[in-house]
């Protein structure tokens, strides 16, 4: 007999509603809990049989993963993106929780990686300099912003720099207006310090990871996108092949195609010219930092300028050969990380991971 059961949560700050189906899918409990740890795992170990859960990726996540884990047989976060399903008809929290569970007993979710805790520190000093960078660029554009909005060309680096701040502002004549550009500059600089003391612990936690010293041989992956790699990965042994990893980063190429296979004759053909509509995928997770060291290695001698190069004199479109060289810096940074070996220029005529 299958004593599997499934449990679908739906969690929110303060409750959490709890569904768990067997493995025939009829219902066996329903209920609502406290986001505690402690009532969380008194709800769990009050359940017998394999016990498999599954809720989505959001602000609890990480947390009641690492909880749950050493409790059950099986831990899935979800990717909330590809539940379609949760957005039909009804919606409500217990709708929501049985949707889970049911999809997890039906193998239909796709799970998002939580798994290497000796990379935490890491990650979240990565996720808090992704973050500051972010915001950093949003004051920067709103600076220039409001320059051009007073019909005042703003082009280049020079309009941040302290000492001809003064020189900037006494372009604007409005005192409003000024006094607002102040602010900007107020927080540019209190952004701009925090960065560079997020940024040094970033690089002194680096080096505790062996992975970072290796993937720093690669061209164009210099310090900090060896950290971030680290930190965003976590272990190259979640992607099989390089495909897979292009996926992830946003570097895949995805395709719809419709009317595949016509009857001839009585028989079944498949179709010669297919319209297809091609794009990447809409993954950004790390597809500025390979897209990045790509344009920077297309501008610095060396082989990957040797392999850009070659390729736009094949006739390939500049943006499409850096796309090309991204997906090659992508699968070198997999072979070198994986099998631990050293950045060898031979990699760019292989077939790389």
């Amino acid at each position: 007999m299958n004593d599997a059961k499934y449990i679908g949560l739906d969690v929110h700050q303060a409750t959490i509603s709890a569904v768990v189906l067997d493995s025939t899918g009829r219902l066996v409990m329903e209920s609502i809990l406290e986001t505690k740890a402690a009532t969380i795992l008194q709800f769990v170990h009050g359940l017998r049989g394999s016990l498999q859960v599954t809720f989505e990726e959001g602000t609890c996540a990480a947390w009641l993963h690492d909880l749950l884990k050493p409790h059950v047989s099986k831990v899935l976060v979800c990717d909330p993106r590809k539940n379609a399903l949760l957005k039909e008809g009804n919606k409500n929290d217990r709708i929501d929780a049985r949707k889970l569970a049911t999809l997890l007993r039906s193998g239909l979710l796709s799970a998002v990686y939580h798994g290497e805790n000796g990379v935490r520190t890491l990650k979240e000093l990565a996720r808090s300099y992704l973050a500051i960078t972010q915001d950093l660029t949003r004051v920067m554009n709103r600076l220039k912003a409001l320059y051009r909005s007073w019909a005042i060309p703003c082009a280049g680096e020079r309009v941040y720099a302290p000492r001809h701040r003064s020189e900037w502002l006494a372009k604007i004549t409005e005192a409003g207006v000024r006094r607002r550009a102040e602010f900007y500059y107020q927080q540019l600089d209190a952004l701009q310090a925090l960065r560079q003391q997020v940024r040094r612990d970033l690089l002194v936690e680096s080096k505790k990871h062996n992975a970072t010293n290796l993937l720093r041989q690669i061209p164009s992956i210099g310090p900090i996108r060896a950290a971030l790699l680290v930190a965003l990965i976590q272990t190259p042994h979640r992607f099989r092949t390089k495909r897979q990893l292009w996926a992830y980063s946003g570097l895949a190429l995805k395709t719809s195609i419709s009317g595949e296979h016509r009857i001839l004759r009585g028989q079944l053909r498949r179709s010669k010219r297919l319209v297809a509509i091609r794009g990447l995928n809409r993954n950004h997770n790390l597809k500025n930092i390979f897209k990045g060291a790509a344009t920077r290695a297309a501008a610095v001698s060396g082989p990957f300028q040797e392999f850009y190069a070659a390729l736009v004199a094949k006739g390939m479109k500049p943006p499409m050969a850096r796309l090309t060289l991204a997906r090659k810096i992508a699968a070198i940074t997999l072979l070198v990380w994986k099998k631990g070996v050293r950045f060898d220029a031979q990699h760019l005529k292989q077939q790389a991971a």
